[in-house]
C-alpha cells in the first residue's frame, strides 16, 4: 500500500501503477456529476463543452448558493456542502464515462458492481472511496466551483471544482480486477461458513 499525491489530468500508466488500497489525495480540476447529468449525456445525447479526459468525476449534487462573480467565485456559485452519494446506481454509465470521455478515476461511496470492474480493466481507470458522512470535511478540500456546464440541471449540473491536496481517498477497485467490495463479501462469507460449522450446521 502506497501513498500518491496526483494533479489532474492523470495519464493511463499512472492509472495502471495504483493498486488496491493504495491511497491518494488530488490537486487540479475535479468534476461533480450526478444521475441526471449522466441520463442527459449517454440518453439524450447532450454534450459538454468540458474536457474529461484524465480527470476524475465525483458522484456528488452539491448544495452551493448564488453569488455574483469574482475571481473568488468566477462561476457565481459559492461551496455551501458538497458530500458524495452512493454509486452503485450510476453503474451503467461507468462505462461510457472512460470510453468517450476518457474520465480516469470515479469517486464516491459504496462501490461500483461487476461492468465497472472490468470497465476499469479494459479502459484504465480506478474507483476511489471517500468515507461517508464527511461532506463538510470535502467542502473544505474544494478551493473553488470554477465552472458550470448543463446548469439548467442545477443541483445535478456539470460541476467543475478547483481542488488542492483533495483526499486521503482509497483505491477501493482498481485496473487490475482488484475490488476491495468483492473482499468483503467473500471473507463475510467465509467466516459465517466457519460460525455455522462450529455450530454443526452445514450449508
Amino acid at each position: 500500500m502506497a501513498h500518491f499525491e496526483l494533479n489532474t489530468p492523470v495519464p493511463e500508466a499512472q492509472i495502471r501503477a495504483l493498486r488496491l488500497c493504495d491511497t491518494i489525495s488530488l490537486s487540479g480540476s475535479l468534476f461533480g456529476i450526478r444521475d441526471a447529468t449522466q441520463i442527459h449525456l449517454f440518453d439524450r445525447g447532450r454534450e459538454t463543452r468540458f474536457d474529461l479526459a484524465g480527470h476524475a468525476v465525483i458522484h456528488t449534487a452539491p448544495n452551493v448558493r448564488r453569488v455574483p462573480r469574482c475571481p473568488e467565485y468566477p462561476a457565481g456559485y459559492a461551496p455551501v456542502c458538497i458530500g458524495t452519494t452512493t454509486s452503485a446506481r450510476m453503474e451503467r454509465f461507468t462505462r461510457p464515462l472512460l470510453g468517450q470521455y476518457g474520465v480516469r478515476m470515479i469517486i464516491g461511496k459504496g462501490g461500483l458492481l461487476r461492468d465497472s470492474l472490468q470497465a476499469f480493466a479494459e479502459l484504465g481507470g480506478v474507483y476511489l472511496a471517500i468515507v461517508g458522512g464527511t461532506a463538510a470535511l470535502e467542502t473544505t478540500w474544494i478551493e473553488a466551483i470554477e465552472d458550470v456546464d448543463l446548469d439548467d440541471l442545477n443541483p445535478e449540473s456539470l460541476w467543475r471544482f478547483r481542488v488542492r491536496d483533495f483526499g486521503p481517498l482509497m483505491v477501493a477497485m482498481d485496473s487490475h480486477g482488484g475490488s476491495l467490495y468483492d473482499q468483503v463479501r467473500d471473507d463475510a462469507a467465509a467466516r459465517r461458513e466457519a460460525a455455522l460449522a462450529t455450530m454443526g450446521v452445514h450449508t
